[in-house]
């Protein structure tokens, strides 16, 4: 992937952590992704940005529409895929998307820029960033990652800021470790010994990490000043369609719980939207991505924790990652999660 634009860089730092499965090229999108069936003229019509090309991390978007329940709050959703290089936030100021699925760290970074959007609910409540090393190694503590190598795919998006915030909290700085920015090749990587530790995400390379075979162990901050992906609007439709925001919410956190209660049937209802989702070998990758990925939702998907956003926002702020001031009050609502709820 090589990006052309800032922003690009930020939208393919998410990317890589809502990507599971295959990288197609280009954008995609689902024959079942325009919308449901049978819909009258009096439904309102929504397009969510899902800022990758269709995957299983998804999955509650997918199940919402497939089961109706977009259809049951009066919402004729289409689910926009985004294409590999594709700018995160611009269909959203364009206005070819109503609603984005994207970092909290990116929105706040957009907000800083100008962009008038805010978060208004938090998909994963824990942060899905760790540090990675192969068991036998001798890092056992994040303060042990001093004089040592650790890879990532580039000083952008969440990987980045969980690794800024690792140095924060342990006491280092940049000098006292060698980052090498190593693309999305994590797994290639370590098992190499290019590196001797890497960020990546839980949901994603510590999958794969497990299922190769290889033995690793986990390096991860309690409580990291971060926020994670979730659903962003502009101000004016968050002004404007609140009660559509919240019947989009109410139908997404119905579609998170059944991934969380059945993911084999989330996995199943996947495969209708998730090209890639053809074989069993496929399907068992993505049931272990889902599983990890519910996880993160703490059964309170959609959430809003501000003292969380506050901490980002400072954290930010001292790590030069922002354009201009923001408070963390501009970035994020829980009017819609508290309506929703």
């Amino acid at each position: 992937m090589q990006p052309i634009t800032r922003r690009a860089i930020l939208g393919s730092a998410l990317l890589a952590g809502l990507a599971a499965c295959s990288r197609p090229a280009g954008e995609a999108s689902s024959p079942a992704s325009s919308g449901t069936p049978g819909t009258s003229a009096t439904t309102a019509a929504l397009t969510l940005g899902l800022t990758y090309v269709p995957d299983i991390q998804f999955a509650p978007a997918y199940v919402a529409d497939s089961l109706g329940w977009f259809a049951e709050e009066g919402l004729n959703v289409t689910l926009r895929h985004h294409g590999a290089n594709e700018n995160l936030l611009g269909a959203l100021q364009t206005g070819n998307e109503d609603v984005v699925f994207a970092g909290g760290g990116e929105m706040l970074q957009g907000r800083s820029e100008g962009i008038m959007l805010r978060n208004f609910a938090t998909a994963y409540q824990t942060y899905p960033v760790t540090i990675i090393v192969p068991e036998e190694s001798q890092i056992h503590s994040l303060a042990d990652l001093r004089g040592h190598s650790v890879g990532l795919p580039g000083e952008f998006g969440e990987n980045w800021f969980y690794l800024l915030a690792v140095l924060a909290s342990s006491g280092l700085n940049r000098d006292d470790l060698e980052i090498a920015s190593i693309g999305y090749t994590q797994l290639a990587a370590l098992t190499g010994g290019k590196v001797d530790a890497v960020v990546g995400f839980l949901n994603n390379d510590v999958v794969r990490f497990r299922e190769s075979g290889f033995a690793i162990r986990t390096l991860s901050l309690e409580d990291p000043p971060l926020v994670s992906v979730g659903l962003g609007a502009m101000d004016t439709t968050l002004a404007d369609r609140t009660g559509e925001l919240t019947g989009l919410l109410r139908a997404m956190i119905r579609g998170a719980d059944l991934c969380t209660e059945d993911p084999e049937q989330a996995v199943q209802i996947s495969t209708s939207y998730v090209p890639t989702l053809v074989e069993a070998e496929q399907q068992a990758h993505a049931l272990e991505v889902l599983k990890a990925t519910t996880s993160l939702y703490g059964g309170h998907f959609g959430a809003q924790t501000p003292s969380r956003w506050d901490a980002m926002a400072d954290f930010f702020a001292k790590s030069g990652l922002l354009a201009t001031p923001t408070p963390a009050g501009d970035a994020f609502t829980t009017e819609i999660v508290d309506a929703a709820s």
